[in-house]
């Protein structure tokens, strides 16, 4: 709990370092920020970061006039995003929109990602405007690659740069955090802000009820399941993206370890607990990797207590699932951001290959959750926790909620520190 408390409490003194770093815009009006996110559309958990900080912001900043900065809002993400927050704009890359942008808006906040994922536009934003900017959210390495044409030394000092110009800068994770400091990022804020998903909201209620009646899943009665292999085969998904062989001989060096202690869990929910299983995805890569390696691996007296799904969905119907469900497991992410998020326990498992994002797990109380695949010690307590958790629902609702009410305190204290740089 202390070095919680050192790590992320945010005090008097932060608040004075940002005002005293952050140039008066010279603004009337309401303030007008441009919102630099939304990665990608095949991955739930990128769709989730635009609609939460937006969530976040509504909620702490209701006065703010927001303009989103997209990479990518097809698949139906733009006109969700229009439905969900109607007074919202979206500027589209090259777009007069963007230009407009440039001059209206009086604050950069570079949303919730794997990276500085968008730290080239930080750089223009910064040159050309000379205005100020935040980073919101984000995992922080050395072996961050930002641009094409810097590797390496120059790719890293960049980066630093970037982060010490910053009026704040909130990571995600402790060691993203540790990390900066080490490397001397000088920003005057740098604490430990939530993913931006954690705030996200969507819903799709008739889709997900007419999913869950068709397949016999009722409310509290089944746990989620995700997959996932150590790299993402975008190649199977992307036109653009050139197959890998290094990646993809890992990944199928390592399926097999990462996804039998799941299909333990699997076999022991159903068979001790009586809960059935969903077996779910997060990204668009999924559906095969759990048939492949969950759900066709399962014994056959099982299999009518188990349930695959085999399409994509998008965010609003997965977080709909996902809180009518008994919590969820599995080697991703972001679908357990979203679970506590709505108080829902979430189990996560990682490995070598990911960023340090995993790690925000130990910073908001869920450690006993969190589990390293690359851990013989880890993996024998994976099955233990996952029977734990459908044994006991209430207190792992408990335990849950205490998380997300440790993250919803550090976003509204995320959102003052924002306030002192709009106001000041």
């Amino acid at each position: 709990m202390n070095r919680r408390k050192f790590l992320f409490s945010s005090g008097m003194a932060a608040f004075s370092l940002a005002l005293k770093s952050c140039l008066a815009t010279g603004r009337s009006g309401p303030p007008r920020i441009l919102l630099r996110s939304s990665w990608q559309t095949v991955n739930i958990g990128d769709i989730a970061h635009t609609p939460g900080v937006l969530k976040i912001l509504q909620t702490h900043l209701p006065e703010a006039e927001v303009t989103l900065w997209p990479s990518f809002v097809d698949n139906g993400v733009e006109e969700m995003l229009y439905y969900e927050f109607p007074k919202l704009k979206i500027a589209k890359p090259g777009s007069e929109a963007l230009e407009h942008a440039f001059e209206a808006c009086d604050f950069l906040l570079h949303g919730s990602g794997p990276s500085i994922v968008a730290e080239q536009d930080i750089v223009r934003w910064h040159k050309e405007t000379g205005k100020p900017y935040g980073i919101y959210g984000i995992t922080f390495s050395k072996k961050d690659s930002t641009s094409v044409h810097d590797t390496g030394e120059e790719a890293l000092k960049q980066s630093i740069e970037v982060l010490s110009r910053a009026s704040f800068v909130f990571f995600r994770d402790s060691r993203s955090l540790e990390l900066a400091r080490e490397l001397g990022v000088r920003s005057p804020v740098m604490e430990f802000g939530p993913d931006g998903a954690f705030a996200c909201d969507l819903r799709d209620p008739e889709k997900a009820e007419a999913f869950l009646a068709k397949h016999g899943l009722r409310e509290g009665k089944y746990l989620c399941c995700i997959p996932r292999l150590r790299y993402t085969p975008y190649w199977t998904i992307k036109e653009n993206v050139a197959f890998d062989p290094v990646k993809n001989a890992r990944n199928e060096s390592m399926k097999e370890h990462d996804h039998a202690p799941l299909r333990e869990a699997i076999i022991e929910v159903v068979t001790q607990t009586g809960l059935k299983v969903l077996i779910c995805p997060e990204d668009r890569t999924q559906m095969a990797v759990g048939k492949e390696m969950l759900f066709d691996r399962l014994p056959n007296a099982i299999l009518d207590r188990v349930v695959w799904r085999p399409d994509y969905w998008l965010t609003g119907e997965a977080i709909s699932v996902y809180v009518r469900s008994a919590g969820l497991f599995g080697n991703e992410l972001h679908s357990p951001i979203m679970c506590i998020g709505h108080s829902v326990p979430a189990v996560v498992c990682r490995f070598a290959e990911q960023t340090s994002k995993g790690f925000m797990w130990n910073d908001i109380g869920l450690e006993d959750w969190l589990f390293d695949h690359d851990s013989p010690g880890d993996r024998e307590r994976i099955v233990p926790t996952v029977l734990d958790i459908a044994a006991h629902p209430t207190l792992a609702r408990e335990k849950a909620a205490r998380a997300k009410s440790f993250v919803e305190k550090r976003q509204k204290e995320t959102m003052q520190t924002l306030k002192s740089v709009l106001y000041s």
